[in-house]
């Protein structure tokens, strides 16, 4: 897949589109994610909590309505996820999503596509994100 790939046009539009609907009213920092799951898109948004440990984010949001539909289980696994800023500089998910990404991917190596102002965009596979990550084969007996 690539940023110009029409599947990753409609996460890109789905992602945004959840993103107006981020609660975020003590970072101000809108976040909207898109994940493809068995042919089906996913979008969430961050959702902010003031106690803080308590924040979704956007990313982990769409996996888990994923997940909750059926369409994530071990078997069927994420192809791709879009994550969407207001920002200027582009945001990669943070290490949490980054493993939880993981485990819903593990050895199909999601593509991880990040858009922001103007149009700006990068690309990348979860193990250069996440590289030597630990996961359900570890453990296996």
């Amino acid at each position: 897949m690539n940023a110009d790939d029409l599947v990753v046009g409609e996460m890109r539009v789905a992602a945004e589109g959840a993103m107006k609907n981020a609660y975020c009213r003590y970072s101000n920092f809108q976040v909207g994610a898109a994940v493809l799951a068995d042919g089906e898109i996913f979008a969430g948004c961050n959702v902010e909590n003031a106690s803080y440990g308590l924040t979704m984010c956007a990313e982990r949001n769409a996996i888990f309505q994923a997940v909750a539909k059926g369409f994530l289980t071990k078997d069927r696994k994420i192809k791709a996820v879009v994550i969407v800023t207001p920002a200027e500089n582009l945001t990669p998910p943070c290490g949490a999503c980054r493993q939880v990404i993981y485990e819903f991917c593990e050895e199909a190596d999601a593509d991880i596509f990040i858009f922001g102002k103007g149009n700006k965009v990068a690309s990348f596979k979860l193990s250069a994100l996440l590289p030597e990550a630990f996961g359900p084969k570890d453990l296996e007996k």
